[in-house]
């Protein structure tokens, strides 16, 4: 599966193309982001060392698409003297940060703020870091979306965008069951929606997706990228399982009319609990990815 934000394992899947029912979703959300979270955790070291030798000049933080939270409070941690705001168009995901933040001890220092982006984002301010993750693909214009939180940078201040890296990998290619190669075929389904997505979004520009040089077209310079590997190798932990299992239910949910009947019967032997072939009884599924975040920095 591409590494986009869709119905697949490590991805925020949709209630529809151009319309995510985010809040129903909020629960998954969570646990995927919690999933990642050693893969978050190296990028936001990453991010510490560009800040700088200490982390007392990064004073405000926005996580931009934050969803519930799970992010925002590790930046939190990262950058100590840091408010970190929580910006997200739905506000039950909002819930769900103020509510984990509340529970980690940090909630003097993780607010949250309603708004859709980038048209909502007037009233925040500036920032030393901002954050957006997943988020920037649901907006027609990518390379205006950059700009505008651009913007929003204090005098030497970080924009990081983690967009694009590798699909997450989870089974063999030949798993016993069906024909060898679903990975790659839920793949290709999965591109299909992508773009009937990125179609349906008001104002969609078509254009190159060149994160790095929407940066330098926003004024920023000095751009980086790298990427970041998870790697949680079989045999899948319990919470690792459930997850896959819900999310390849989605895929088989939203778009399982794309593949064919022996595809679809795969599928749902695959999301089974009681099948000796599915993800919550194999012994050979893994889970695989990585992101990759691009950086640049104000004048």
């Amino acid at each position: 599966m591409s590494d986009h934000d869709r119905p697949a394992p490590g991805h925020h899947p949709p209630h529809d193309g151009a319309h995510p029912d985010w809040e129903v979703l909020g629960p998954l959300l969570e646990r995927g982001a919690e999933l990642y979270a050693p893969l978050h955790e190296q990028a936001a070291a990453w991010l510490r060392e560009a800040a700088g030798p200490g982390t007392g000049d990064v004073r405000r933080v926005l996580d931009i698409g934050s969803g519930p939270g799970v992010v925002s409070c590790l930046l939190a941690r990262t950058f100590p003297y840091a408010e970190v705001v929580a910006v997200d168009a739905t506000e039950a995901l909002l819930e769900r940060a103020r509510g984990r933040a509340a529970r980690l001890g940090l909630g003097d220092r993780v607010h949250t703020h309603l708004a859709e982006v980038p048209e909502g984002l007037d009233a925040l301010g500036g920032a030393d870091l901002i954050w957006s993750s997943k988020a920037l693909h649901h907006v027609g214009d990518q390379r205006a979306a950059v700009a505008a939180l651009a913007g929003h940078l204090r005098p030497g201040g970080l924009l990081a965008v983690a967009e694009g890296g590798l699909a997450p990998r989870f089974l063999p290619r030949d798993i016993g069951i069906g024909r060898p190669g679903l990975q790659s075929r839920l793949d290709a389904a999965g591109e299909e929606w992508f773009s009937e997505m990125r179609a349906a979004l008001p104002d969609a520009a078509d254009e190159t997706e060149d994160w790095p040089a929407f940066l330098a077209d926003a004024g920023l310079r000095t751009p980086c990228t790298r990427s970041f590997l998870l790697d949680l190798p079989a045999p899948l932990g319990a919470e690792a399982r459930a997850y896959v299992v819900a999310t390849l239910a989605r895929v088989s949910e939203m778009y399982g009319d794309r593949f064919d009947e022996d595809d679809r019967t795969t599928l749902a032997r695959l999301i089974d609990p009681e099948d000796a072939a599915g993800i919550t009884r194999r012994p050979d599924a893994f889970f695989l990815a990585a992101r990759t975040v691009h950086t640049a920095r104000a004048q």
